[in-house]
């Protein structure tokens, strides 16, 4: 079965839900990131930053809503779906998400201090992995920044 790619519609409506899982992290007192992985139109899993409260420190959005992906469909590959995170994934998250087989990334804002899809490096730019990923940015960027910015303005 074939699915044809998300329409920008689509894509901020997804935004939107990983935006509000953004804001879970933060009434935690975690920096506000949330991540979701969508197949065929259907949200299959979520998450949101807890490497606080969890004491570990791969507990991120992305790897979060990716285990939970991976368990709803009994597979650590996850071809065919996109994972959409408010925030520019870091290297670890990066090497998950092309671990994973994620098919498209979609972000929000870049991360210049720690973003691995060009902002310090770019690992989906790399030819000689075994696996790509189509990656698109900016969507809810804005949004994403407001968060961030909000967050640490009130922990400064």
């Amino acid at each position: 079965m074939s699915t044809s790619p998300a329409t920008p519609t689509d894509d901020n409506a997804f935004m939107n839900q990983a935006l509000l899982l953004a804001d879970a992290a933060a009434a935690l007192g975690e920096v506000p990131v949330g991540a979701l992985v969508v197949h065929e139109g259907v949200v299959i899993g979520r998450g949101h930053n807890a490497p606080i409260s969890s004491h570990d420190p791969t507990c991120h959005a992305e790897i979060a809503a990716l285990r939970d992906a991976a368990r709803h469909l009994g597979n650590y590959r996850l071809v065919g779906c996109t994972l959409y995170v408010t925030l520019e994934p870091c290297a670890m998250c990066a090497g998950a998400i092309l671990q994973s087989r994620i098919s498209r990334l979609v972000y929000g804002a870049p991360d210049p201090k720690t973003g691995a899809c060009g902002s310090v490096v770019d690992l989906f730019a790399e030819t000689r992995l075994n696996h790509h990923t189509t990656v698109s940015a900016g969507i809810g960027a804005g949004e994403s920044v407001q968060r961030l910015q909000s967050f640490f303005a009130a922990r400064r």
